[in-house]
């Protein structure tokens, strides 16, 4: 009966381990409170949990390519150098092949003439080793039946294993039952011929996991297949209790003691060609023997290992670090993380205690994720989890050969911060979309004005605003036309009354209030009333624009005044040229008169200063905007002490005296102002830009000007620092000028005639801006 040789390492696949309306109101409601992210979290850190105890097959691919993955890039190790294989590589065939049997070194080459090589070549071989003083042989190899030499083969390897009982291990290997296939398996082990007593046999399987490579040890595969087969439970850990796996049998042959591992995954040392190698042949090479081998001292101490490794015999198995590694190069990996103690153990051994730290971590770190505020932020925290999960892992692995679960609960991370991102996106976008509806419904609020000032992404909802003030008719007459302008306190537009006839131009004042609330409504509408009738009073001067109307519609209080066709003052001065004696002269006087009628209606500008002055078209008269009313309202309106002083305290820097900063404005506040503009008018400088007389403490500025000692006098007595050495009243000032409006009388032609060459380069289509004011000292820039 003909028999047959057969090596290494079987495998086997094993199948993954599985085990067995309507909503009331009350839960819509408390449905509707639950946080979104937080459910999703919740449900996405159970479903990884799930996945985690049930150990689909699709999981335990995932782990082991990332247990395939930290092999790769652990540190290297070198393998010990106690372990050596001896290959029957392709140079070992090639020289049976060659009939060497005439070299006098090689007088068994006649042995390995054809495969399989006759028993007595391993018989010699084995010998061999066992002579040199080698701690235990072992061939990877299958002997099962008889050899195919005769039995006088057979008996030659015989002898040896009987004179070294115990030290030389062959394979056994678990297979299909021939007769039964696909229903029993059975342990064949060496042939009966070989059976000598107390023979060292190992098995060689090896279980392929879910990535169809070899991660854990051989002794693994019947406790593997005998819970996947429980009525043959019996049977296989009959077979453990007597026949161990090749690397356990191997290194109780070498009489090696160490201590029964905790993890059951083998550690990789390297890729194929990591363990030395040796050709066969050259042990049967008495001059390589002799020579390298040194005459076999090289083995002395050492496990030997002989298998196949020549690509021709199709031995090769896919790890962890190679796509194809020789059956006997794994035994060596296992034997050597055996006698190193570096096995790979779970550190989690239970599914179940697997699956709850990962619900753990999945729904602590998403917890953390989703109550970032900003999804910027959570998706910046979603990388840094992984990235840190991914570290911790690879550490613990690194430092304690011990897994951890990575690929579950990352993808749980991931994806829980993705959704939380994402959910974080959405709601921000749908937050802002009712903010901003919400805004517009109610942009006639002076608070929600306000935020929509403050607001870049809500800038556009001021000028959907204004499109829509621009088809909108007022008080049922005034047409709005454009806008004119925006200030801290309203919105000032351009409109036609369409109720008087020829529909002339006016302007409306939309005003805006420091404060909401009912309260501040009632008296910002009382106070507006006050403010309207001083309006009216001071309206009947022809320098100073009249009050048409005040009305309130909605939520929102207008003011309707007269339009004045001119430009600013400030436009006159902004020309790089001083202007004449002259025409300061002819300010003043024009101003003063202006301010006289004010004051004597006992009514402060407090905020006197170019940009409130316009020249007129119709006359080249100037004419005093801007009232305060609006600033007035605003004032009253404010409830602390600290607002009420801030919003008194009106006026430019540089225009406002001493006193006005101090919240405490006098009628002669506003000649200190009106010096102050004639300063400039003289000197280009704005009066901010001006030093003190560190001997007087007042305004230095007549070296920056050429006027008469007149004028001097008069402006610095105007801006004197101290409110009762200034002028008391308009008409004081109007009265020491008087001198020098008749002796400039006579040049009154050339005044007119540089004023008109000032006019022709000053724009002639600007419009009175009643929101050209500023509170708290904001500084002109138009000089």
């Amino acid at each position: 009966m003909s028999g047959k040789q057969s090596f290494l390492s079987s495998t086997k696949n094993f199948p993954p381990k599985r085990p067995g309306q309507t909503l009331s109101i009350a839960l819509r409601r408390i449905i509707k409170r639950v946080d979104t992210s937080s459910l999703l979290v919740s449900l996405l850190a159970l479903s990884m949990a799930v996945a985690t105890a049930t150990e689909s097959q699709s999981v335990q691919w995932l782990e082991r390519q990332a247990q395939s993955l930290f092999q790769r890039f652990k540190p290297a190790i070198a393998p010990p150098k106690e372990i050596v294989i001896v290959a029957i590589d392709d140079y070992s065939l090639s020289q049976g092949e060659r009939s060497l049997s005439s070299s006098p070194s090689l007088p068994h080459a006649g042995l390995l003439q054809r495969w399989p090589w006759r028993r007595e070549a391993y018989a010699i071989v084995a010998q061999r080793l066992m002579e040199a003083g080698a701690k235990a042989v072992a061939l990877d190899l299958m002997f099962d039946g008889p050899s195919l030499y005769g039995a006088e083969d057979d008996a030659k390897l015989r002898a040896v294993l009987q004179k070294y009982p115990g030290r030389i291990v062959l394979g056994a290997v678990y297979e299909e039952d021939q007769l039964r296939p696909g229903d029993l398996m059975q342990l064949t082990q060496p042939h009966e011929r070989l059976r000598v007593p107390g023979l060292a046999v190992g098995s060689i399987n090896y279980p392929l996991e879910a990535d169809g490579r070899i991660h854990r040890f051989a002794s693994q595969f019947p406790w593997l297949w005998a819970k996947q087969n429980p009525d043959l439970a019996q049977t296989f850990l009959d077979f453990v209790a007597t026949v161990p796996s090749f690397a356990r049998a191997t290194l109780q042959a070498a009489d090696v003691n160490y201590v029964s591992p905790k993890g059951d995954r083998i550690f990789f040392y390297g890729q194929s060609n990591t363990f030395e190698q040796i050709s066969f042949v050259d042990l049967l090479d008495s001059e390589n023997w002799n020579s390298y081998l040194e005459g076999g001292k090289y083995f002395r101490d050492k496990i030997v290992l002989i298998g196949p490794t020549s690509p021709s015999l199709k031995d090769f198995h896919p790890t962890p670090l190679s796509n194809a590694m020789s059956g006997v190069e794994v035994q060596a990996n296992e034997i050597a993380t055996f006698w190193q103690h570096r096995a790979i153990a779970e550190f989690l051994p239970t599914p179940t205690s697997k699956s709850i730290a990962v619900f753990g971590l999945v729904f602590g770190v998403g917890l953390f994720i989703s109550r970032r505020k900003f999804w910027p932020m959570r998706l910046a925290w979603t990388a840094g989890s992984a990235i840190a999960w991914s570290a911790i892992a690879y550490s613990v692995y690194i430092g304690s050969y011990q897994i951890l679960p990575l690929t579950v609960p990352l993808i749980g991370i991931v994806l829980g911060g993705a959704g939380s991102t994402t959910l974080g996106a959405l709601e921000e976008l749908l937050h802002k979309r009712r903010l901003r509806e919400t805004m517009k419904s109610y942009a006639s609020s002076p608070i929600v004005r306000e935020i929509i000032a403050q607001q870049d992404d809500f800038r556009d909802l001021l000028e959907e605003r204004e499109q829509e003030m621009l088809t909108t008719t007022l008080g049922g007459r005034y047409q709005v036309l454009q806008n004119l302008s925006s200030g801290g306190f309203g919105q000032t537009y351009i409109a036609l009354d369409i109720q008087r006839p020829g529909t002339p131009k006016c302007v409306i004042k939309q005003l805006r209030l420091a404060r909401d609330g009912l309260n501040h409504w009632k008296i910002a509408h009382r106070l507006l009333c006050k403010e309207a009738e001083i309006l009216e009073k001071l309206g009947h001067h022809d320098q100073i624009p009249q009050l048409l109307a005040y009305f309130q519609e909605g939520n929102e209080f207008y003011l309707v005044e007269e339009f004045v066709d001119g430009y600013l003052l400030s436009r006159e001065l902004s020309i790089e040229v001083a202007l004449s004696e002259a025409q300061v002269v002819s300010i003043l006087q024009d101003l003063l008169a202006i301010l006289e009628f004010v004051h004597a209606n006992d009514v402060i500008h407090r905020d006197l200063k170019p940009d409130n002055i316009i020249r007129r078209h119709s006359d080249r008269k100037l004419v005093l905007i801007d009232f305060g009313a609006v600033k007035e309202v605003s004032a009253r309106v404010g409830e602390t002490d600290e607002e009420r002083h801030k919003t008194i305290a009106i006026g430019s820097r540089g225009y406002a005296p001493p006193e006005q900063t101090f919240g405490q404005p006098r009628f002669n506040s506003d000649i200190y102002a009106l010096g102050m503009l004639a300063i400039r008018a003289l000197t280009l400088l704005h009066p901010a830009k001006l030093n003190d007389n560190p001997e007087t403490g007042e305004i230095a500025w007549e070296d920056k000007a050429s006027v008469s000692p007149a004028l001097k006098g008069i402006l610095s007595k105007m801006i004197r620092s101290d409110f009762r050495d200034r002028y008391q009243s308009a008409a004081e000032v109007l009265n020491d000028l008087q001198p020098l409006i008749e002796a400039l009388a006579m040049g009154s032609e050339t005044t007119v005639c540089d004023a008109e060459k000032t006019s022709a380069i000053a724009p002639q289509n600007a419009t009175w801006d009643p929101e050209a004011e500023t509170i708290a000292f904001t500084e002109d820039t138009s000089a």
